[in-house]
């Protein structure tokens, strides 16, 4: 009975310290994950490389960050790890310190997998552990933990202008502060889930091992596969935001490159509070109805905006960024609660995919871009979103639990 009550009061007690500490670990990782890109000038003047080796250097990267997350979501849904979160940041480290004095292509090469297989550590754990923090509020977790990520991943590159490019590529070692506050903020994380372990294990009982899925098996692929269609319509369009919009700006608009970065730095805060969002109001209301909304709801915002001027422009960019970035923690909360048994394995799965087709699609659109323009990727790219309406495929999940 007291092994009872405790276990009660631990799954229940309130965990705001420890996604505080996942959010703070997850804006740390992506600030430092970010460096790669931004160091990317440095790396071709240093190495004398092209841009085809510039290619193979982010081919790498992404292949390290985006497919051994279901792989290791999958190892440690077998056997959890409760220092999981340091190991990946001992790899991230290690890459920061070789990335800075690396004198050939294939330290380079060496470094971002070093960086991509931290990232591809921390991401499926740290959303694991944080739908277990979270509890009965698992989407205003999961908003939390992925509000961290978007304000590490868009103040990185400034940091890096500020401390690396007025010296030389030795100075990323100063990043390495980060990945020492990072380290600090886990704690907390590894307390606490070292005492969740342990309290299932002396029960002799997992609850995850004895969840009911909610659908068949067939129909869980099914799903699995809309909520990819899904992943794929926003991080296309997603991608053509993050990657082109200041040259979209500037070219069609004339402004300045200072401008274009306010007026990108406004879109990336329309991201952040999106993804604020749309967790606490898929916990109120179930996964399906904000999904169909975000991605769907985009697409009056994007058809509009290649046909208005400056002001409008800003205006659009910044609702459909806020409309499409509530949509992830509902997703990913979603596939975890179809599959409540493989939290970190689905957690890696979609942080990978997206991680993937955003940086396809960039490249992708980048090639379209030399041939038909920088506008004319926002003219296609408008499109995208309406592939939302697949959302009317999802089954309400909430609507099961309550049969």
């Amino acid at each position: 009975m007291i092994l009872t009550e405790k276990i009660r009061r631990l799954t229940s007690m309130p965990t705001f310290h420890v996604l505080l500490a996942l959010s703070a670990a997850h804006c740390l990782n992506d600030l430092l994950q970010s460096v790669i890109t931004a160091v990317y000038p440095m790396l071709k003047s240093d190495l004398d490389i092209n841009f085809t080796q510039i290619g193979l250097i982010t081919l790498v990267y992404q292949l390290a960050a985006s497919i051994f997350q279901p792989v290791v979501g999958y190892v440690f849904d077998k056997r959890p790890f409760v220092w999981s979160l340091p190991a990946g940041m001992i790899s991230t480290s290690i890459g920061i310190v070789l990335l800075a004095f690396s004198s050939s292509l294939t330290g380079v090469l060496i470094a971002v997998f070093m960086i991509g297989l931290g990232s591809a550590t921390l991401h499926p754990e740290a959303s694991r552990i944080t739908s277990l923090a979270g509890h009965e509020r698992r989407g205003f977790a999961q908003s939390v933990f992925q509000v961290g990520g978007n304000f590490g991943g868009s103040i990185g590159p400034l940091l890096v202008a500020l401390i690396v490019a007025p010296h030389d590529r030795r100075y990323v070692m100063w990043f390495l502060v980060f990945a020492a506050l990072c380290f600090w903020a886990m704690r907390p994380i590894c307390r606490w889930y070292r005492g969740y372990l342990n309290s299932l294990k002396q029960s002799q009982k997992r609850e995850e091992r004895h969840a009911v899925l909610p659908l068949s098996r067939g129909m869980t692929i099914f799903t699995i596969c809309v909520i990819i269609v899904l992943i794929f319509s926003k991080y296309i369009y997603m991608a053509s935001l993050s990657s082109y919009y200041t040259f979209y700006l500037i070219d069609k608009f004339g402004v300045s490159v200072s401008q274009s970065q306010i007026f990108l730095f406004i879109f990336v805060v329309s991201t952040a509070a999106g993804t604020l969002v749309g967790g606490p109001i898929g916990d109120r209301y179930g996964r399906k109805p904000v999904i169909w909304v975000s991605i769907l709801g985009t697409a009056p915002f994007s058809l509009l905006m290649p046909h208005v001027n400056l002001p409008l422009t800003v205006i659009l960019s910044f609702c459909a960024g806020f409309m499409l970035s509530s949509a992830f923690p509902a997703i990913l909360l979603y596939a975890q609660e179809l599959l409540p048994t493989k939290l970190g394995m689905i957690s890696g799965l979609f942080f990978g995919f997206a991680f993937g087709v955003g940086g396809i699609a960039s490249a992708v659109l980048g090639d379209f871009a030399d041939r038909y323009g920088v506008e004319a990727i926002y003219n296609f790219c408008a499109y995208t979103p309406l592939l939302g309406i697949v959302a009317a495929l999802l089954p309400n999940l909430k609507k099961l639990k309550t049969e």
